[in-house]
């Protein structure tokens, strides 16, 4: 018998800051982690390309979950998984 590892993939919450490319959405991921050295909390941010599919829609400033998946281009390995909070519209 061999013993696989299932290897989960990445899922990320972000906010959506651009929608301009067609099928692709840029998502800003923000985290924080500890300083090594000095302890202090610091905060880390990196955006990632996912793709868009048809049947579902975002705008900037929604709040979004994407999962990780096969390469789709040159910097598209994310592709979005739902969107979680809508941003609402100021009246």
């Amino acid at each position: 018998m061999t013993d696989e590892k299932k290897i989960g993939k990445k899922t990320f919450q972000g906010k959506v800051v651009s929608t301009k490319a067609e099928k692709t959405i840029v998502v800003l991921v923000e985290t924080q982690r500890q300083d090594k050295t000095y302890k202090k909390i610091v905060k880390r941010r990196k955006k990632f390309m996912a793709h868009l599919p048809a049947e579902m829609s975002c705008a900037e400033g929604d709040v979004v979950t994407i999962e990780e998946c096969r390469p789709i281009s040159k910097r598209k390995t994310f592709i979005l998984k739902s969107v979680d909070r809508k941003l609402e519209a100021i009246k």
